[in-house]
């Protein structure tokens, strides 16, 4: 192994080994460990010590770094704190997720380090969203993020080459090739020779790099940062390496072939590279010494401050209150003396603009909303009026928007993002659920996202374009859901979810877009998420809808004119509305769920068990719920309109108010 020191200090070339030898030692350390019971897992990094460790030394301490689960020299390299570090590999309350993330599966916003999620490649959008906030404001700062050869088979890779390409991202896509995809090899992961040929075919420029090489990983980071930095685009490199033990220390080698191991032992990052500084009498046999012990003191010692604190206890208040970032919602009331009577389309596109207004670190991005102001132009005009840096256009690609927009709100910036139909989402389910949705609670960083969602059926679009889907996302803690049904609520419930740091998806049905009219302030307002409104009065039934059912219900109640029936309107799911509905059904007696969504596990199944829970003595009659058809929603006018619950609401409204 051949090492090309010209140019770098040799203050520099000890610091390389130190760090690496210092993560080499912590990790034999953790398998001792591992093995004695005291921590719980394990996934080394042995071998490949030299790619975290090139990267980290180069990058300035406030670019972000996102590292996977062998990269932990990325954490000492920044000189965390032991104690810390290994608190959290214990799980307890000093670490830097307060019990709640285990081994690499942390980040720390002090560190300037972004932790991942165990679905890979969902880190790589994150980084293209760290990377965008840095080129909009202008920084000069670069952005890396590590994946391994098994997480680039993922979709969300090729999204996120795509996206940082088109958008010309000061990003570096580093592919720790250690031959296996946790026990899967290479040459069944993928047909090509090298990974980084793929850089090509996104128009990005790549390199293949000596993962055991220190000195080639060091002046390779150092060249590509420095050209990026003035001139921002993406760079994908790819270390070759190889992993010297386990996918984890449990798994064992037995599908390596010893002949594999032998091999790449002799080309140990740490072992050759230090025969080296030897041969260059750059360092001393005594001076390694002394560089061990005190690498070992340090960290026997700070395993010893770890392991006396105190375990993790459980609060349940604390749990709770951590899946949300604390806000308190400033209102601003609706009093201009001004109005106008418009549209739901356009109480939307009159909210955004406001708050395009309002925040100017708020942008919006998704599918076709630029030039073109979205298939439902909701956003025309505003590229013209903001600009390119606050309104564009994204490439077919969901996840890795909906990753991205988590990295804009690590980097500082409100985000939007517009699905085209709420359908679509489906394809960025895991960056919703696992990434965004867990982020407060994990490790105290907010999502500051609002993902407005058209949706609904009614107007023949099919199965892929009309399904109301709301319920995939109710039950996953950390994200708020907003339905309005009327324009007024509409804008003021969208600048309160602007407004609020943590992730909202926004349903908009896109039947009302251009049916319903109302009369809309023309000021800025917010309203209370979570507070619902009665549109109707009654003391003989109560009926709990949102969305569309609201207008199917007030439509039908026409033919009830002597009916005392009262009408509530959730408006918001996450959180909804307990009080109000409880003291409606207190005072009535009887109660009707309606829902457009199927029937079946449907959100007024939630609502119906919480009624039954807490005020079942007050029902004179059998909770009623009415969904639409347990299938599929289809695209014939008759089929649909079979589908739909608005079907079968007067028969099930009938059977309760005659119960």
């Amino acid at each position: 192994m051949k090492f090309d020191i010209t140019d770098i200090n040799k203050s520099v070339l000890v610091d390389l080994y130190q760090k690496m030898l210092k993560s080499r030692m912590i990790e034999e350390k953790m398998i001792t460990l591992l093995r004695q019971g005291k921590i719980s897992k394990w996934f080394s990094g042995i071998g490949q010590e030299a790619i975290s460790t090139g990267i980290t030394s180069v990058l300035n301490k406030d670019e972000f770094i996102l590292p996977m689960h062998r990269n932990l020299s990325v954490f000492t390299s920044r000189n965390i704190p032991l104690k810390r570090l290994f608190a959290q590999w214990q799980g307890k309350e000093d670490g830097f997720t307060k019990g709640r993330d285990r081994s690499f599966h942390f980040g720390t916003i002090e560190y300037n380090i972004v932790g991942m999620i165990s679905h890979l490649g969902p880190q790589m959008g994150v980084a293209c969203g760290i990377a965008l906030s840095e080129k909009l404001k202008k920084t000069g700062k670069v952005c890396a993020v590590f994946i391994g050869d098994g997480g680039t088979s993922q979709g969300d890779f090729h999204e996120a080459l795509n996206l940082a390409s088109v958008w010309k991202l000061p990003v570096i896509f580093a592919i720790e090739n250690n031959g296996y995809g946790l026990s899967t090899p290479a040459n069944e992961q993928y047909a090509i020779e090298d990974l980084a040929d793929r850089g090509a075919s996104y128009g990005i420029e790549s390199h293949i790099v000596d993962g055991n090489n220190i000195i080639d990983v060091y002046k390779v980071i150092s060249k590509v940062s420095k050209s990026i930095r003035k001139d921002p685009k993406p760079i994908l490199l790819e270390f070759k390496t190889f992993r010297m033990k386990g996918h984890e220390e449990a798994s064992g080698q037995g599908y390596i072939e010893n002949s594999l191991i032998e091999k790449w032992a002799k080309k140990d990052p740490i072992k050759n590279y230090e025969k080296f500084l030897l041969k260059e009498k750059i360092i001393s046999d005594d001076s390694i010494k002394k560089i061990t012990q005190k690498i070992g003191k340090e960290i026997d010692a700070n395993w010893k401050d770890a392991n006396s604190l105190p375990e993790v206890k459980f609060n349940q208040q604390k749990e709770l209150s951590d899946v949300f970032k604390e806000y308190k919602a400033t209102t601003i009331a609706n009093n201009s003396n001004t109005s106008e009577n418009i549209r739901f389309v356009d109480s939307i596109k009159n909210g955004i603009d406001e708050a395009m207004e309002e925040h100017d670190n708020l942008v919006i991005m998704g599918q076709d909303i630029a030039e073109y102001g979205g298939v439902f132009k909701i956003t025309e005009g505003l590229m013209d009026k903001y600009g390119k840096n606050r309104v564009f256009n994204t490439p077919l690609c969901e996840s890795s928007i909906l990753s991205a927009s988590y990295g804009m709100s690590i980097g500082g910036f409100k985000t939007i993002v517009e699905m085209q139909f709420s359908d679509f989402i489906s394809s960025g389910f895991t960056s919703i659920v696992n990434l965004i949705a867990k982020s407060n609670y994990r490790w105290s960083q907010n999502s500051d996202i609002v993902v407005r969602m058209p949706c609904g059926g009614g107007v023949g679009a099919g199965p892929f374009h009309s399904q109301t889907n709301e319920v995939w996302f109710s039950k996953v803690p950390g994200l708020k859901i907003v339905y309005p049904a009327f324009p007024s609520d509409a804008k003021g419930l969208l600048h309160s979810s602007i407004d609020d740091p943590n992730p909202v998806l926004f349903f908009e049905h896109k039947n009302l877009y251009r049916t319903i009219r109302e009369d809309v302030k023309k000021n800025r307002y917010t309203l209370q998420l979570g507070k619902g409104k009665i549109r109707k009065i009654g003391d003989d039934l109560t009926i709990v809808t949102y969305g569309m059912g609201v207008h199917w219900i007030l439509d039908l109640l026409k033919e009830y004119n002597k009916t005392q029936i009262e009408v509530i309107d959730l408006n918001s799911l996450v959180p909804w509305d307990k009080e109000l509905v409880f003291n409606s059904v207190k005072k009535t007696g009887k109660v009707l769920l309606l829902q457009e969504d199927n029937q079946f596990s449907g959100f007024m199944g939630e609502i119906s068990s919480c009624i039954s829970e807490k005020i079942f003595e007050y029902l004179d009659a059998p909770i009623v719920r009415v969904g639409s058809l347990d299938t599929p929603i289809p695209f014939a006018k008759e089929l649909e309109k079979g589908y739909m619950a608005q079907s079968r609401l007067k028969e099930r409204l009938d059977y309760l108010l005659n119960y």
